[in-house]
């Protein structure tokens, strides 16, 4: 007899990295992820579907993270830096062992184990998926064993945009790149940093009031059928803070909400939107905590591998996190046997705990229930490293387990739909459920700037709608300004900068995307396009080849953004 549904969302994002550094902020954590997340995952999904398990892992791969996987110059990078840590830690076998080191004869294990994973890394990029991931998570969608998702095209920020056609354009450029990479239109989306905001009631340029619509309608207008939102928003109660404690997040000074009242509605299903026919899915607190929390979930425990220490000449990571307290200089060494071990009971228990909280849901209402979890991807593989292998291991045993349907949260919907509306307040997944982490007294300097850049773009979308066909050059100014736009926008910046985490970087990066957008900008308005200084924007800032600036075309202030006509080519 059916319990219930169980839905496993991962949410995969990186900032845009091409040319843009490389350690320790820059192209090689997009390296990293590829190495130990994204590659990891696809094997894993490969290797059950051989066993005859389709994964059904719903996987949002957020555009801008999609343009780089799929960008040549970023696949030829990868290869180098697996070189170099295949390199690296054959000199450690040449080191190992050594008299003078302590554990030399596990050291030299722990090196060995690490060439041959890196080797397989390579062969599994190399020959099995030919430098093309974008092209294997294709083909697992392709045979029903995943469901991708879209977002926001360079995970903006959504509720701080200024205008409405930067909402619609950040969706647009986001769908359209999903569509165009994997073959096929996403039906769902991961709202960007969980950012959320009902309709309210603004002032247009005349001092009177107009209605802005919720974010919703901007996804609905851009054919994306649902999202995903906090436990909190569904559930009422009190906000819950920064719980992201996994990897280099930094501290997050708590200013905490006022708590709502409980809205007696419950993750175990999903709702509809009143305002556009959009649902919305909760994931679930508990499930979910088991799974990210460091200090009492899963990922925390001693035998796993420590993320923070290194070796000082390869930069492997030989040592396991042993306790939370233990400080980095007194961490054991590393044993992948031991680890895997504790993987096996981990997903044993995971998979109880899934079956025992949608068996009690259907106990107590006498209904199916749904269970959504949902993670960033790079929690496994990258900052958990054994957290792949939980995720394979906990799939093929939850298909032995009666009653519980795996499926996709499209696959979920179609059976499911919706009986009951609801209405979300203002929230987000950070500090407090609300917008600090983004707007606060170190971002606020920010916000005036990209609402300035919105006005700006959306101006000059309006007045070369139609572009004399033998002015290519502005053409493609215009849709460099449109990419420099959304690259100004990414949600990354002002985060790094509240965490500390990348702060001077973050900065950087944000005052070089406005410094190109201004500068680009002006040559249009002035007509004088420096079709050199265009060319080098382009090198570098080549995200989203297809775009087309009149996605900025104004939206009437009091009115629904309305689906927009598909657009005609400038040239024929």
């Amino acid at each position: 007899m059916s319990i219930g549904s169980f839905v496993f969302m991962l949410h995969s994002h990186l900032p845009f990295y091409r040319k843009a550094g490389m350690w320790p902020f820059g192209e090689e954590n997009l390296y990293e992820c590829m190495a130990e997340t994204y590659i990891p995952l696809l094997n894993a999904i490969g290797e059950l579907y051989d066993e005859g398990i389709k994964s059904k892992l719903t996987i949002g791969i957020t555009p801008i993270l999609a343009e780089q996987l799929n960008d040549e110059y970023l696949q030829d990078g990868f290869v180098k830096y697996l070189n170099s840590r295949i390199e690296a830690v054959s000199e450690d076998l040449n080191r190992y062992p050594n008299d003078s080191v302590a554990h030399s004869q596990h050291l030299k294990f722990l090196a060995k184990y690490y060439f041959d994973w890196y080797t397989n890394i390579k062969d599994s990029f190399v020959n099995k998926y030919n430098k093309d991931l974008i092209a294997a998570f294709k083909h697992f969608q392709e045979i029903g064993c995943i469901e991708i998702t879209t977002s926001a095209a360079t995970h903006c920020f959504s509720p701080l945009l200024a205008t409405e056609s930067s909402l619609n354009a950040q969706f647009k450029v986001g769908s359209d790149t999903t569509k165009r990479l994997f073959g096929k239109a996403a039906k769902g989306a991961w709202l960007p940093e969980c950012a959320y905001r009902p309709g309210y009631n603004a002032l247009d340029s005349k001092g009177g009031q107009y209605y802005r619509p919720p974010i919703e309608v901007s996804m609905a207008n851009n054919s994306i059928e649902y999202f995903f939102t906090e436990s909190h928003v569904i559930e009422g109660g009190v906000s819950v803070g920064n719980r992201r404690v996994i990897g280099a997040y930094g501290n997050i000074e708590y200013i905490p909400l006022p708590p709502r009242p409980s809205t007696g509605m419950t993750t175990y299903e999903a709702y509809w939107l009143p305002e556009a026919q959009v649902a919305v899915m909760g994931r679930n607190d508990r499930a979910g905590f088991q799974v990210w929390s460091a200090a009492d979930g899963y990922p925390g425990d001693g035998c796993y591998r420590e993320f923070h220490k290194k070796d000082e000449n390869s930069g492997m990571n030989y040592w396991r996190i042993t306790s939370p307290s233990t400080d980095l200089g007194d961490k054991m060494l590393y044993d992948p046997v031991f680890a895997m071990t504790r993987i096996g009971e981990n997903s044993d228990h995971y998979v109880a705990l899934i079956h025992d909280l949608l068996n009690d849901y259907k106990q107590t209402t006498g209904k199916n229930g749904l269970l959504m979890v949902a993670f960033d991807t790079e929690l496994f593989g990258h900052w958990w490293f054994e957290g792949v292998e939980f995720i394979k291991q906990f799939l093929k045993k939850l298909t032995k387990v009666e009653g519980i349907d795996m499926m996709t949260a499209d696959e979920y919907l179609q059976k499911n739909p919706p009986t009951a509306a609801i209405s979300l307040p203002e929230s987000s997944w950070g500090q407090g459920g609300h917008f600090w982490v983004w707007q606060n007294h170190q971002t606020e300097w920010m916000w005036p700037i990209i609402h300035s850049a919105e006005k700006r773009m959306q101006s000059l979308a309006a007045k070369y709608q139609k572009v004399p066909t033998d002015n290519k050059v502005l053409h493609r100014a215009l849709n460099q300004l449109a990419r420099e736009l959304l690259l100004v926008q990414s949600s990354d910046w002002p985060f790094l900068i509240t965490t500390w985490q990348a702060r001077d970087y973050a900065v950087e990066r944000f005052r070089k995307h406005q410094e190109n957008f201004e500068g680009l900008a002006g040559m249009i308005e002035n007509n004088s396009i420096d079709e050199e200084y265009l060319v080098s924007l382009e090198s570098v800032d080549n995200p989203f080849s297809v775009i087309d600036y009149r996605s900025f075309l104004p939206i009437d202030e009091g009115k629904y953004p309305q689906q927009q006509a598909e657009l005609q080519p400038l040239y024929s």
